[in-house]
């Protein structure tokens, strides 16, 4: 019997077309430089895995974020995003 394997990268393809996904690619970029928290995560993925898989990590956790925003009409709360 075949050892099952894990399914990686398909979660950045729900990040919308591709300039909404380079949009939320550019919105990582600016979190990870100018918050605290999204430094952490970054830091903490990137040292698991490459630098690249670390900024779409974070993309993916921003694009998840604005989809909430949108359909809940809430405010957006780092707290909740980063805890």
């Amino acid at each position: 019997m075949a050892k099952q394997q894990k399914r990686k990268g398909k979660g950045n393809s729900k990040n919308g077309n591709k300039y909404l996904s380079w949009a939320f690619a550019e919105a990582a970029e600016y979190a990870r430089r100018y918050n605290d928290q999204a430094r952490t995560i970054y830091n903490r993925k990137s040292s698991k895995a490459t630098a690249s898989v670390a900024y779409a990590a974070l993309a993916h956790k921003l694009a998840r974020a604005a989809y909430y925003i949108m359909r809940d009409n809430v405010e957006f709360d780092g707290n909740k995003l980063f805890a």
